[in-house]
Protein backbone atom coordinates (compact mmCIF):
# COMPACT_ATOMS: atom_id res chain seq x y z
CA UNK A 1 0.00 0.00 0.00
CA UNK A 2 1.33 3.42 -0.97
CA UNK A 3 2.09 5.71 1.96
CA UNK A 4 -0.37 8.59 2.34
CA UNK A 5 0.39 11.40 4.81
CA UNK A 6 -2.22 12.15 7.47
CA UNK A 7 -3.37 15.75 6.99
CA UNK A 8 -6.84 16.02 8.56
CA UNK A 9 -7.03 19.82 8.41
CA UNK A 10 -6.12 22.45 5.83
CA UNK A 11 -4.93 26.01 6.35
CA UNK A 12 -2.62 27.34 9.04
CA UNK A 13 -4.22 25.27 11.79
CA UNK A 14 -3.73 22.17 9.66
CA UNK A 15 -0.11 23.19 9.06
CA UNK A 16 0.55 23.53 12.80
CA UNK A 17 -0.97 20.12 13.47
CA UNK A 18 0.88 18.50 10.59
CA UNK A 19 4.18 20.13 11.55
CA UNK A 20 4.00 18.47 14.96
CA UNK A 21 3.65 15.03 13.39
CA UNK A 22 5.75 15.48 10.23
CA UNK A 23 8.96 13.97 11.63
CA UNK A 24 7.15 10.82 12.73
CA UNK A 25 5.25 10.59 9.45
CA UNK A 26 8.48 10.92 7.47
CA UNK A 27 10.01 8.15 9.57
CA UNK A 28 7.06 5.92 8.67
CA UNK A 29 7.47 6.84 5.00
CA UNK A 30 11.22 6.10 5.14
CA UNK A 31 10.44 2.61 6.44
CA UNK A 32 7.73 1.92 3.90
CA UNK A 33 8.56 -1.27 1.96
CA UNK A 34 8.72 0.46 -1.43
CA UNK A 35 10.88 3.31 -0.11
CA UNK A 36 13.31 0.85 1.48
CA UNK A 37 13.56 -1.11 -1.76
CA UNK A 38 14.14 1.98 -3.88
CA UNK A 39 16.83 3.36 -1.59
CA UNK A 40 18.60 -0.02 -1.23
CA UNK A 41 18.63 -0.52 -4.99
CA UNK A 42 20.11 2.94 -5.55
CA UNK A 43 22.88 2.45 -3.01
CA UNK A 44 23.79 -0.96 -4.40
CA UNK A 45 23.69 -0.10 -8.11
CA UNK A 46 24.46 3.58 -8.68
CA UNK A 47 28.19 2.86 -8.86
CA UNK A 48 27.58 0.92 -12.08
CA UNK A 49 26.06 3.96 -13.81
CA UNK A 50 29.37 5.16 -15.27
CA UNK A 51 27.72 7.52 -17.77
CA UNK A 52 24.56 9.61 -17.98
CA UNK A 53 23.26 7.09 -20.54
CA UNK A 54 23.63 4.33 -17.95
CA UNK A 55 21.67 6.33 -15.38
CA UNK A 56 18.76 7.32 -17.61
CA UNK A 57 18.43 3.76 -18.93
CA UNK A 58 17.80 2.40 -15.42
CA UNK A 59 14.41 3.68 -14.32
CA UNK A 60 14.81 2.50 -10.73
CA UNK A 61 18.06 4.41 -10.32
CA UNK A 62 16.64 7.44 -12.05
CA UNK A 63 13.58 7.40 -9.80
CA UNK A 64 15.74 7.95 -6.72
CA UNK A 65 18.13 10.35 -8.48
CA UNK A 66 15.35 12.66 -9.65
CA UNK A 67 13.30 12.22 -6.50
CA UNK A 68 16.21 13.60 -4.47
CA UNK A 69 15.77 16.94 -6.24
CA UNK A 70 11.98 17.03 -6.40
CA UNK A 71 12.06 16.20 -10.11
CA UNK A 72 10.13 12.93 -10.10
CA UNK A 73 7.58 14.24 -12.58
CA UNK A 74 10.34 14.65 -15.20
CA UNK A 75 11.37 10.99 -15.30
CA UNK A 76 10.17 10.36 -18.86
CA UNK A 77 12.27 13.21 -20.33
CA UNK A 78 15.29 10.98 -20.86
CA UNK A 79 16.93 13.01 -23.65
CA UNK A 80 16.68 16.19 -21.57
CA UNK A 81 18.07 14.50 -18.45
CA UNK A 82 20.97 12.96 -20.35
CA UNK A 83 21.94 16.28 -21.94
CA UNK A 84 21.81 18.08 -18.58
CA UNK A 85 24.09 15.49 -16.99
CA UNK A 86 26.50 15.29 -19.92
CA UNK A 87 27.09 19.05 -20.07
CA UNK A 88 27.55 19.49 -16.31
CA UNK A 89 27.60 22.96 -14.81
CA UNK A 90 31.11 24.34 -15.17
CA UNK A 91 30.58 26.03 -18.54
CA UNK A 92 28.44 29.14 -18.46
CA UNK A 93 26.52 27.93 -21.51
CA UNK A 94 25.88 24.45 -20.08
CA UNK A 95 22.25 23.45 -20.55
CA UNK A 96 21.54 23.20 -16.81
CA UNK A 97 22.75 26.78 -16.33
CA UNK A 98 20.35 28.05 -18.98
CA UNK A 99 17.23 26.39 -17.62
CA UNK A 100 14.68 28.32 -15.60
CA UNK A 101 14.42 25.66 -12.87
CA UNK A 102 17.43 25.79 -10.47
CA UNK A 103 16.81 22.18 -9.42
CA UNK A 104 18.38 20.99 -12.67
CA UNK A 105 21.62 22.83 -11.99
CA UNK A 106 21.80 21.32 -8.52
CA UNK A 107 21.10 17.87 -9.97
CA UNK A 108 23.83 18.13 -12.63
CA UNK A 109 26.36 19.63 -10.22
CA UNK A 110 25.82 17.04 -7.51
CA UNK A 111 26.15 14.04 -9.85
CA UNK A 112 29.11 15.67 -11.61
CA UNK A 113 29.15 13.63 -14.81
CA UNK A 114 29.93 16.58 -17.06
CA UNK A 115 32.31 18.38 -14.71
CA UNK A 116 36.11 18.23 -14.50
CA UNK A 117 36.25 16.03 -11.39
CA UNK A 118 33.86 13.54 -12.96
CA UNK A 119 30.92 11.63 -11.47
CA UNK A 120 30.65 11.21 -7.71
CA UNK A 121 28.82 7.89 -7.87
CA UNK A 122 31.67 5.91 -6.26
CA UNK A 123 31.61 7.99 -3.08
CA UNK A 124 29.70 6.32 -0.27
CA UNK A 125 28.95 9.73 1.24
CA UNK A 126 27.32 10.79 -2.03
CA UNK A 127 25.13 7.69 -2.14
CA UNK A 128 23.99 8.29 1.43
CA UNK A 129 23.29 11.98 0.78
CA UNK A 130 21.19 11.31 -2.31
CA UNK A 131 19.26 8.51 -0.62
CA UNK A 132 18.44 10.72 2.38
CA UNK A 133 17.51 13.64 0.15
CA UNK A 134 15.29 11.34 -1.93
CA UNK A 135 13.35 10.43 1.20
CA UNK A 136 12.98 14.10 2.20
CA UNK A 137 11.81 15.36 -1.20
CA UNK A 138 9.61 12.38 -2.00
CA UNK A 139 7.91 12.73 1.36
CA UNK A 140 7.18 16.33 0.42
CA UNK A 141 5.71 15.13 -2.88
CA UNK A 142 3.41 12.74 -1.01
CA UNK A 143 2.33 15.61 1.24
CA UNK A 144 1.62 17.66 -1.88
CA UNK A 145 -0.59 14.92 -3.24
CA UNK A 146 -2.86 15.50 -0.23
CA UNK A 147 -2.46 19.26 0.21
CA UNK A 148 -0.24 21.22 -2.15
CA UNK A 149 -0.17 24.27 0.15
CA UNK A 150 1.55 22.10 2.77
CA UNK A 151 4.19 21.10 0.24
CA UNK A 152 4.76 24.75 -0.64
CA UNK A 153 5.19 25.54 3.05
CA UNK A 154 7.72 22.73 3.56
CA UNK A 155 9.67 23.83 0.50
CA UNK A 156 9.59 27.46 1.60
CA UNK A 157 10.94 26.74 5.06
CA UNK A 158 13.85 24.76 3.62
CA UNK A 159 14.73 27.06 0.72
CA UNK A 160 14.30 30.38 2.53
CA UNK A 161 16.79 29.20 5.16
CA UNK A 162 19.33 28.48 2.43
CA UNK A 163 18.74 31.81 0.70
CA UNK A 164 18.71 33.95 3.84
CA UNK A 165 22.00 32.48 5.08
CA UNK A 166 24.01 32.49 1.86
CA UNK A 167 26.72 35.06 1.16
CA UNK A 168 24.97 36.84 -1.71
CA UNK A 169 23.93 40.47 -1.58
CA UNK A 170 20.39 41.34 -0.51
CA UNK A 171 19.52 42.21 -4.12
CA UNK A 172 20.63 38.79 -5.36
CA UNK A 173 18.81 37.04 -2.51
CA UNK A 174 15.59 38.75 -3.55
CA UNK A 175 16.18 37.63 -7.13
CA UNK A 176 16.64 34.09 -5.84
CA UNK A 177 13.35 34.32 -3.94
CA UNK A 178 11.55 35.84 -6.90
CA UNK A 179 13.04 33.35 -9.36
CA UNK A 180 12.01 30.14 -7.56
CA UNK A 181 8.32 29.69 -8.32
CA UNK A 182 7.32 27.77 -5.15
CA UNK A 183 9.24 30.17 -2.88
CA UNK A 184 7.88 33.16 -4.73
CA UNK A 185 4.30 31.88 -4.41
CA UNK A 186 4.57 31.72 -0.63
CA UNK A 187 6.34 35.07 -0.38
CA UNK A 188 3.83 36.84 -2.62
CA UNK A 189 0.93 35.57 -0.51
CA UNK A 190 2.72 36.37 2.75
CA UNK A 191 3.36 39.93 1.59
CA UNK A 192 -0.17 40.31 0.23
CA UNK A 193 1.03 40.86 -3.33
CA UNK A 194 -1.00 39.96 -6.43
CA UNK A 195 0.43 37.49 -8.94
CA UNK A 196 0.21 40.27 -11.52
CA UNK A 197 3.25 41.89 -9.93
CA UNK A 198 5.29 39.49 -12.06
CA UNK A 199 4.43 41.56 -15.14
CA UNK A 200 6.22 44.72 -13.99
CA UNK A 201 9.88 45.66 -14.25
CA UNK A 202 12.18 43.36 -12.26
CA UNK A 203 13.75 46.17 -10.25
CA UNK A 204 10.30 47.49 -9.38
CA UNK A 205 9.28 44.00 -8.29
CA UNK A 206 12.29 43.74 -6.00
CA UNK A 207 11.65 47.17 -4.52
CA UNK A 208 8.04 46.18 -3.83
CA UNK A 209 9.11 42.95 -2.12
CA UNK A 210 11.62 44.91 -0.02
CA UNK A 211 9.14 47.59 0.97
CA UNK A 212 6.44 45.10 1.95
CA UNK A 213 8.90 42.93 3.88
CA UNK A 214 10.11 45.91 5.87
CA UNK A 215 6.55 46.97 6.67
CA UNK A 216 5.39 43.50 7.71
CA UNK A 217 8.51 41.83 9.12
CA UNK A 218 10.69 44.76 10.17
CA UNK A 219 13.47 44.57 7.59
CA UNK A 220 13.93 44.81 3.83
CA UNK A 221 16.77 42.27 3.96
CA UNK A 222 16.04 38.59 3.18
CA UNK A 223 18.47 37.80 6.00
CA UNK A 224 15.54 38.38 8.37
CA UNK A 225 14.15 35.01 7.27
CA UNK A 226 16.94 33.25 9.12
CA UNK A 227 14.72 33.89 12.16
CA UNK A 228 12.37 30.92 12.67
CA UNK A 229 9.71 33.17 14.19
CA UNK A 230 9.70 35.38 11.10
CA UNK A 231 9.38 32.33 8.86
CA UNK A 232 6.49 31.07 10.99
CA UNK A 233 4.82 34.46 10.67
CA UNK A 234 5.30 34.41 6.89
CA UNK A 235 3.74 30.95 6.67
CA UNK A 236 0.82 32.03 8.83
CA UNK A 237 0.17 34.93 6.47
CA UNK A 238 0.54 32.61 3.47
CA UNK A 239 -2.05 30.15 4.75
CA UNK A 240 -4.46 32.89 5.76
CA UNK A 241 -4.20 34.41 2.29
CA UNK A 242 -4.81 31.00 0.67
CA UNK A 243 -7.88 30.50 2.86
CA UNK A 244 -9.22 33.83 1.66
CA UNK A 245 -8.55 32.88 -1.98
CA UNK A 246 -9.96 29.36 -1.74
CA UNK A 247 -12.91 30.17 0.49
CA UNK A 248 -14.19 27.99 3.33
CA UNK A 249 -14.79 24.35 2.49
CA UNK A 250 -13.21 24.53 -0.97
CA UNK A 251 -13.29 21.09 -2.57
CA UNK A 252 -10.06 21.64 -4.48
CA UNK A 253 -7.85 22.29 -1.49
CA UNK A 254 -4.42 23.58 -2.53
CA UNK A 255 -4.88 23.17 -6.29
CA UNK A 256 -3.94 26.78 -6.93
CA UNK A 257 -0.65 26.19 -5.14
CA UNK A 258 -0.06 22.92 -6.96
CA UNK A 259 -0.05 24.74 -10.29
CA UNK A 260 2.92 26.78 -9.08
CA UNK A 261 4.98 23.60 -8.77
CA UNK A 262 4.40 22.53 -12.36
CA UNK A 263 3.26 25.42 -14.55
CA UNK A 264 5.70 27.73 -16.37
CA UNK A 265 6.04 31.29 -15.13
CA UNK A 266 7.44 33.95 -17.43
CA UNK A 267 8.27 36.30 -14.56
CA UNK A 268 10.39 33.67 -12.83
CA UNK A 269 12.09 32.80 -16.11
CA UNK A 270 13.02 36.41 -16.73
CA UNK A 271 14.32 36.81 -13.20
CA UNK A 272 16.52 33.73 -13.48
CA UNK A 273 18.10 35.12 -16.63
CA UNK A 274 18.99 38.25 -14.71
CA UNK A 275 20.10 36.21 -11.71
CA UNK A 276 22.50 34.11 -13.80
CA UNK A 277 24.39 37.32 -14.59
CA UNK A 278 24.12 38.76 -11.08
CA UNK A 279 25.80 36.01 -9.10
Amino acid sequence: MTFTPAIPLSGFLGWRVFDQTAARQKEIFANDVQTLRDVAYFKENISSAATPADLVSDRRLLTVALGAFGLSEEIDKKALIRRILEEGTERSDAFANRLNDPRWRDFAERFGYGNFAGPRILLSSFREEIAAQHIDRTFEERVGDVDADMRLAMNFRREIASISNNSSSDAVKWLQIMGQRPVRAVMEAALGLPASIGTVDIDQQRETFERKAEALFGSASPAIFSDADIVDNALRRFFLQKEIENGPGASTRGMAALSVLSAPASAAQTINLVLSNAI
